[in-house]
């Protein structure tokens, strides 16, 4: 497998994203009752609750990973459900990609050669692969599942806005 390229300022400048889009779709979401949070949607994780719950749960397992970070007290099949509390969500929504921000701030080139390595609980087995694709594995990730947000909720009413790179503010980028 050929390692990708990415660059510590390209992951800087990702994690910025994340931060910048996951705020837009958390004040959008704000917006609704926590019925039309949780209404299921038929997205994979069923509701917009739902989704951000998993999406938190990866970013965790991810940055447990890379980071030393605590890994999520649940699996994959619970991901939907790790975060119950939509107030408490939202702001340890805050408080981690401000996180993976610092995080991400720290890193060197060098910090993104080499392999991970770790026990894969979905795939029951263990992975080796490069650290670069690791990571912009977590960032599309992210950007996947914040897609799905995206749709839930504009069908919702409640659309959160401009989701292009280029367009993220100065402040962010």
């Amino acid at each position: 497998m050929n390692e990708p390229v990415l660059t510590s300022a390209t992951a800087r400048t990702l994690a910025r994203y994340n931060r910048w889009q996951n705020a837009g779709l958390y004040e959008a979401a704000g917006a609704l009752d926590d019925a039309a949070r949780r209404a299921d949607r038929g997205a994979f994780f069923g509701s917009i609750h739902g989704t951000l719950s998993h999406l938190m749960w990866g970013d965790r397992i991810w940055m447990a990973r890379f980071a030393g970070w605590e890994k999520p007290h649940v699996g994959l099949g619970e991901s939907a459900a790790f975060m119950p509390d939509w107030d408490v969500m939202a702001q340890t929504r805050r408080v981690m990609d401000d996180k993976m921000l610092i995080w991400a701030d720290t890193l060197d080139d060098a910090a993104l050669a080499g392999d991970l390595a770790w026990f894969s609980g979905a795939l029951g087995r263990d992975v080796l692969r490069p650290k670069a694709l690791c990571l912009l594995h977590m960032f599309n990730h992210q950007t996947h599942h914040r897609g799905q947000v995206h749709a839930m909720l504009t069908a919702a009413g409640a659309g959160p806005g401009d989701t292009d790179l280029f367009a993220m503010p100065a402040d962010d980028a």
